[in-house]
């Protein structure tokens, strides 16, 4: 019940807009209740009338059926489309809410969350499990509460006309009860497992689908659909699972209520027999035993639809309930006026507690406006550490200081408004070239963006695409080349005019006549600017103020690339090797 509370807390907002639903809904529902009423009235009153003649019998029924008509055709249809639209209007709103709630956390939850969980179980969360729990709007809080007032309604009514019949009507009603509580308290549990499943088979998809190219290249696809095939089937088993019980449960309440009717009509007919009932009272029973169990069906069909809905609403709160791995302390700061002096003071970090420290006790002072470059062997930390400085992950032990405050103490966002990173995959989103350029800069004008461009030596290819900068790049920006994505990254880095820089292998994977263009931009963007540069290509940093060798998360050589290369150590065997490549290359 705590999470039906939580989504409580939602609808709250539309309360009156629920509340205005129901009361429409009961006229709605009302209005079909005097068939019953009128059946026995024209045969018992009229029809069966002895004093009056065949023409007062005439004008009689001409009469009420004339307000019938205007009750149903001029009343009942606006009365209809009102709740109608209230109730998808209310319901709408209210997961509009969810989803506007929920993608804010998506944003709070750090790194670590998406490295360990696929996008496609975020994402069917996001939208098929709120989805489902639209019907708890709309049959839990209106449709249930109506169906319920009618049969409420129709009891009443009918308790006017009979009393003993009355409870002959309703004396399965217990056993009706007691079967829903039985069969639908499991169901809730089969429902989520199903859930379950389903975005299992999600998350493999997505992730399959971005990887096609991988599939083909390899030849894979009999290999991959087995595995999809394991996926499928293992939903399979838990949508069956969950058939099967819910057919269980309806096969048996629907009998309950198939039962009902046939007792009242055996218990009314005997009673006409005797002459102790009018044949009007046992139509209108036979009428109203209708009304009474049509509701009853429907919220058995609720029961399915709710318990769907809170299973839904168990794995978007599980979602929603996700520890943010990176807050902001009770007394952060603004980080504001950023010099560019970072220091790292013994400096450790792993990404759980069962692994081996990636970085360790690494200590490296930064002076404002230097430009320093980290080096070595693939795994030796180098990317771990640049991704420290803007909190994507938080140290282990040790401290960062920005302008000699540690990072933790400064308001995460301020911290990373003040920081322009560049990395080897630039992922850029399907929008426009312009759209992606202003990711830096959310408010920045035409000229600023354009001047960015040109600074990223980026303006001219823009300028021959097929819109220029309305072009569409498509998905991660699969219609640029790779040189052409890290120009538009770098544009947007020089609109956003940061005082710190992150470049992370930003030009490792291209070609020589791109990393020229984008090498010449990243100088220009590096100047006057504290800079971090985690490189693959020696020759790309030789101009950096430090250059800091890093094995294992250690330091083992910290100088210029002059005083490297006379000590001849790790970088002097590093950037030979290199050289040597080059050259056999050549």
């Amino acid at each position: 019940m705590n999470n039906i509370t939580r989504y409580l807390r939602f609808v709250k907002p539309y309360k009156w807009h629920v509340i205005g639903t129901v009361l429409i809904g009961i006229i709605k529902f009302s209005i079909p209740l005097i068939i019953p009423l009128l059946l026995k009235y024209i045969i018992d009153d009229v029809i069966g009338n002895p004093n009056l003649t065949t023409d007062a019998k005439t004008e009689k029924l001409t009469m009420i059926m004339g307000v019938m008509f205007v009750i149903f055709v001029l009343v009942r249809p606006p009365v209809e489309y009102f709740r109608q639209y209230f109730a998808q209007w209310t319901a709408s709103k209210v997961l509009f809410d969810i989803r506007s709630n929920l993608y804010q956390h998506m944003q709070k939850l750090g790194l670590s969350y998406y490295a360990n969980t696929r996008a496609g179980e975020v994402i069917s969360r996001v939208i098929n499990d709120v989805e489902q729990t639209k019907s708890f709007v709309i049959t839990g809080l209106m449709n249930l509460w109506l169906d319920m007032g009618t049969i409420v309604i129709a009891i009443i009514i009918m308790f006017t006309m009979d009393v003993k019949l009355t409870l002959v009507s309703i004396i399965l009603l217990p056993l009706f009860a007691v079967s829903v509580k039985f069969f639908f308290g499991r169901l809730r549990s089969l429902t989520r497992q199903r859930s379950q499943a389903l975005a299992q088979v999600q998350g493999h998809l997505h992730e399959r689908v971005q990887g096609m190219p991988v599939i083909k290249s390899f030849a894979i696809e009999d290999y991959e659909q087995k595995q999809f095939d394991h996926h499928n089937n293992h939903f399979l088993t838990k949508a069956l699972q969950h058939t099967s019980w819910n057919a269980k449960a309806f096969s048996i309440v629907n009998t309950i209520t198939d039962i009902s009717p046939l007792i009242v009509i055996s218990y009314a007919g005997y009673g006409v027999i005797q002459g102790s009932l009018s044949v009007g009272t046992m139509i209108a029973f036979v009428g109203y035993i209708d009304r009474l169990y049509n509701p009853l069906r429907r919220l058995v069909n609720s029961s399915t639809t709710l318990t769907q809905a809170f299973a839904s609403m168990d794995r978007v709160f599980e979602f929603m309930d996700e520890e943010y791995d990176i807050t902001d302390r009770r007394d952060a700061i603004e980080c504001k006026d950023v010099k560019g002096e970072v220091a790292f003071s013994s400096v450790s970090f792993k990404y759980s507690e069962s692994e081996a420290p990636v970085i360790n006790q690494f200590s490296l002072h930064v002076n404002r406006g230097e430009t320093v470059a980290f080096v070595g062997m693939s795994g030796g930390g180098k990317s771990t550490l640049v991704s420290l400085l803007p909190r994507f992950y938080d140290i282990t032990s040790g401290s960062i200081k920005l302008d000699g405050v540690d990072i933790r103490d400064y308001k995460v966002r301020s911290l990373r408004n003040h920081i322009g990173m560049v990395l080897q995959d630039s992922i850029l989103f399907s929008e426009s070239v312009k759209m992606n350029i202003l990711l830096g800069k959310p408010d920045a004008t035409d000229e600023e963006v354009i001047a960015a461009a040109k600074a990223a030596n980026a303006h001219e290819f823009i300028l021959n695409l097929s819109e220029g900068y309305d072009t569409k790049v498509g998905e991660r920006g699969v219609k640029l080349s790779g040189g052409q994505k890290q120009r538009v990254a770098i544009a947007r880095v020089f609109l956003k005019n940061p005082p710190l820089l992150v470049l992370d292998e930003a030009t490792s994977a291209l070609d020589l006549e791109s990393e020229h263009l984008i090498q010449e931009a990243l100088e220009q963007l590096a100047k006057e600017r504290t800079t971090f540069i985690v490189a693959h290509r020696l020759s790309t940093i030789t101009h950096a103020d430090k250059i800091v060798v890093i094995e294992h998360g250690q330091i083992v050589e910290v100088g210029t690339h002059h005083e490297l290369m006379n000590k001849k150590g790790s970088y002097y065997q590093l950037f030979t090797v290199q050289q040597l490549d080059q050259e056999e290359m050549a």
